[in-house]
């Protein structure tokens, strides 16, 4: 296959390799559970390996985590604003193993030490550019990427020109299986009436800890039902994180599942609207633009 590589969005937890041709096609994919945390040092040499029995001997080009300080090597951040062709001239090259690995996003903000806002993302900023570039988005345009650490991305003229970081998904992780509300939080969480509920009292909250320990006083005083304790506690978390972010505007929403449904709720609820985007398809999109320029 002339002219065929492998991208590789390696992040945290999980991996997902992608087949690419020439012209951007994807021809196959692959996806593991072997993110930087399940990883040691001296171990990527040989997963790089593995991916390529499974897909082919073929160059390669990954983002994500695994050009963290965690991760095989660190591949510096660019600094917002940027684009794809920034990226592609910082990439990282591993000359040795024909690999090369995109560098990740910083962002400081203000020059008051007070108030400046730090922040800095890998893997996202290829599906958000890769958005843009496939069509899929505007090149003005506000991002959302759900998650453990849920990403709010701004695009102008199809450069990366801030972003946020909301650690909503790891906040209910850890309330839910440490503090006073663990064995509290075990119920479903969907879109119904506690989780909109949980919208109403956190859009806008500045009194976040105060409006968690209502979780719990609630259900003790018996107006909040325990199998709703779960989906009333995340409409807080949600509705404080898109609060945040959500005035009215669109918001291209690069995920998919549950959590892009109860964002998309909640994105409707503060009058925005959603529109849902193929993250694997405009990761496809950025990586192979990054890879392009980088030949």
């Amino acid at each position: 296959m002339t002219g065929a590589y492998l991208a590789i969005d390696w992040g945290t937890t999980n991996r997902r390799a992608y087949l690419m041709d020439a012209d951007g096609s994807v021809l196959g994919t692959s996806r593991d559970d072997r993110g930087v945390l399940a990883m040691r040092p001296g171990e990527y040499p040989a997963e790089l390996a593995a991916i390529r029995t499974r897909l082919g001997d073929l160059p390669a080009i990954a983002a994500g985590m695994v050009g963290s300080t965690r991760g095989w090597r660190e591949a510096p951040y660019r600094p917002a604003p940027t684009d794809l062709a920034d990226l592609a001239a910082a990439a990282l090259r591993i000359e040795e193993q024909r690999f090369a690995i995109v560098p990740g996003v910083s962002l400081l903000a203000g020059s008051d030490p007070a108030t400046m806002r730090a922040d800095v993302m890998r893997g996202e900023e290829v599906q958000v550019l890769g958005a843009v570039a496939a069509g899929l988005a505007p090149a003005d345009a506000l991002f959302c990427q759900p998650g453990t650490h849920n990403k709010w991305v701004r695009v102008e003229r199809g450069r990366i020109v801030d972003f946020a970081t909301a650690m909503t998904g790891e906040l209910f992780a850890l309330l839910r299986g440490h503090g006073i509300l663990a064995g509290m939080l075990d119920g479903p969480v969907a879109d119904g009436e506690a989780f909109r509920l949980g919208l109403a009292r956190g859009r806008g909250a500045t009194d976040l800890p105060v409006a968690l320990f209502e979780v719990r006083a609630a259900v003790l005083l018996g107006t909040l039902p325990p199998p709703d304790a779960a989906a009333f506690a995340s409409g807080i978390l949600i509705g404080a994180d898109v609060g945040t972010q959500v005035e009215g505007q669109a918001v291209h929403l690069l995920a998919t599942g549950t959590l892009a449904d109860l964002y998309a709720a909640a994105i409707a609820d503060a009058g925005g609207t959603a529109t849902p985007l193929d993250s694997h398809a405009a990761f496809a999109a950025g990586i192979h633009q990054i890879w392009t320029l980088t030949r």
